[in-house]
């Protein structure tokens, strides 16, 4: 092994001489790159080896080669590359070559090596290095796809891509992504063929050595892997994914039409096609001259090309009457009205249009629940109020168990200080009292809201009865905020009555012990003895679960004017008992960094 190290180290002298002689590097940092080379060489080369101390000398070597880059440009210094560069290239290759080689399954590595290769312009090892990952890696489609795409945007090479493609069309017959990728490709190299031809034209030059096939320049390629793809893959999007990528070709007008028609007889019921014909509408271009066209006549054809859009949903919404029909129609409407626009006239008949849309939908009980939010907001936004009141009491008639839909309708109510705000909770908690997800948002709603409109004694009497009608699990979180609340409005004395009450029934969250315990220490008269009964209470829930706890117990004792030191020794005994697993061990080494004074 020393032996081979030896030589490798040997092999590096020639370069390292150059560099020096050249002035590019100086004698003392020559020796600096030899010693880090000579620590490097022989970590790869032990018996177990890392794949760290191979990323780590292949960065060294990258490091390397970026400073000589530099070096170059200062001093304004470009021969004895073949000397200098290539020798380090060759070895980061080689470096690449035996970590993947070791860690086959690493894609990271793999796509390193690759990105290495492109930014140094290895063509030829960049080939290699492609076609060993996709013998080792063929059930990855998007390594095919980066590898055809290197053939065919940087070699140039439309048959070394379409190759690829098929090869990896062999191993996944049905991945949409990979079709729509040859699919794209097959496009690019019909354009590329029709612009060489329509150069060598303008030149006059004799097309006859050149062998132009029609079908190939009409794309007639891209449609024999449309028409396979079709057959294998179900799905409208995929068929939208080979139109957005002809539509990129001016010269697939025909193709176009034929995955359009595909598209429609196929999927005629899916609410995805409707949508794409709709929005098709849009495209439309105008008649007009663009140079003569004012303000105004643009506010007047857009309005017209919505009118159009709108005019196919609403035969689409007759035709496919479903929710998801209904939120594409919506989602239009709502991007609409959300661009910008300087016509105060467009943007209210985008908003009007928006509003009846939602109204369509509601009346059909097609809504989406989802959307109900939106509507809400949007008839806020407007100032209709009564409108928005309405509203919200249909969502939570429909949607009736769905506590998100109360919370909504109840925020508007609240929103616009409504007098039915207390009655709406009580049918809320009412109707969704046995629901197996909980009531806890729309208690906590309740009670933030009643902190701010009722009396302390109104509130007290719903943070309690709050403990009684939510679930155990979500108690707790009241708890917490029952106690909290009444710090803040009760003072120091009703809170510790109130804490001693909330103790008699569990569960508990550390949160709400660790909350009473620092409403003590806030106190002038912060009493060891009231620390001690508030540390042994949540030691009881949590004494086997948190080894914190019992460092801040044993802190407090060691710090409080009337704490006792000699009782550290029985609390970290308890502790050591109490503590599960592997808490243990982090209770010891935080205890001694206490003991050296380091917490």
């Amino acid at each position: 092994m020393a032996e081979r190290t030896e030589q490798r180290l040997e092999d590096r002298v020639p370069e390292l001489e150059q560099l020096e002689r050249v002035g590019l590097f100086t004698r003392r940092e020559i020796r600096a790159v030899l010693r880090k080379a000579s620590a490097l060489e022989y970590k790869i080369q032990r018996r177990a080896l890392r794949k760290e101390d191979f990323i780590n000398y292949i960065q060294y070597e990258i490091n390397l080669l970026e400073l000589i880059k530099k070096r170059r440009a200062r001093i304004g210094y470009s021969f004895k590359k073949d000397e200098i560069e290539n020798s380090i290239l060759h070895r980061v290759h080689s470096l690449f070559n035996r970590a993947t080689g070791k860690w086959k399954e690493d894609i990271q590595l793999w796509l390193s090596h690759v990105a290495f290769c492109k930014q140094w312009n290895a063509k030829h090892q960049l080939s290699k290095v492609f076609s060993s990952m996709l013998a080792i890696h063929p059930n990855k489609p998007a390594l095919w796809i980066m590898a055809a795409k290197w053939e065919m945007e940087t070699q140039l090479s439309s048959e070394s891509a379409r190759h690829l493609f098929l090869r990896a069309l062999r191993f996944h017959p049905e991945c949409p992504k990979l079709y729509q990728e040859y699919f794209r490709m097959e496009l690019m190299h019909a354009e590329k063929q029709r612009k060489e031809k329509k150069e060598f034209e303008q030149a006059k030059m004799d097309l006859g050595e050149f062998n132009y096939s029609e079908e190939i320049l009409n794309g007639e390629m891209a449609r024999i892997i449309y028409r396979d793809a079709a057959q294998k893959i179900k799905g409208v999007e995929f068929h939208l994914a080979v139109l957005s990528i002809a539509k990129l070709f001016d010269f697939t007008q025909d193709l176009q039409k034929e995955i359009l028609e595909s598209l429609q007889t196929k999927y005629a019921d899916d609410p995805l096609t409707w949508d794409y014909m709709a929005r098709r509408e849009l495209e439309m271009g105008s008649l007009q001259s663009a140079e003569h066209t004012t303000k105004q006549m643009k506010v007047s054809e857009m309005t017209q090309r919505e009118e159009r859009c709108c005019a196919v949903f609403e035969e689409a919404v007759r035709a496919v009457p479903r929710e998801d029909m209904w939120k594409c129609y919506i989602t239009f409407c709502l991007e609409r009205y959300n661009r910008k626009t300087n016509s105060e006239e467009l943007k209210q008949k985008r908003l009007e249009r928006t509003l009846s849309v939602f109204n369509k939908a509601h009346e059909a009980s097609l809504l989406p629940e989802a959307l109900y939010k939106q509507w809400l907001q949007l008839l806020l936004e407007s100032n209709l109020f009564e409108k928005a009141t309405e509203v919200a009491e249909a969502a939570t008639k429909r949607f009736s168990l769905s506590v998100e839909t109360w919370q909504i309708r109840l925020r508007v109510l609240i929103q616009l200080k409504s007098d039915s705000v207390t009655q709406c909770f009580e049918e809320a908690v009412k109707l969704i009292k046995s629901k197996v997800c909980g009531t806890l948002p729309l208690w906590t709603l309740w009670v933030e809201w009643s902190e701010g409109t009722n009396s302390k004694e109104d509130t007290e009497a719903l943070y309690q009865r709050s403990l009684h009608a939510t679930t155990p699990a979500e108690s707790v979180t009241m708890k917490e905020k029952y106690l909290d609340w009444t710090y803040r409005n009760g003072g120091y004395k009703k809170v510790k009555r109130v804490f001693t009450s909330l103790c008699e029934n569990r569960p508990f969250s550390l949160d709400f012990f660790r909350k009473m315990i620092q409403i003590e220490k806030e106190q002038e008269s912060c009493k060891m003895l009231h620390l001690r009964e508030y540390y042994e209470r949540a030691l009881r829930e949590f004494g086997s679960t948190d080894s914190d706890l019992w460092l801040d117990y044993i802190k407090e004792e060691l710090s409080h004017p009337q704490g006792k030191p000699e009782n550290c020794g029985s609390i970290h005994w308890r502790a050591m008992k109490m503590l599960q697993g592997d808490l243990v061990e982090d209770f010891v080494s935080k205890y001694t960094l206490l003991q050296t004074g380091h917490l």
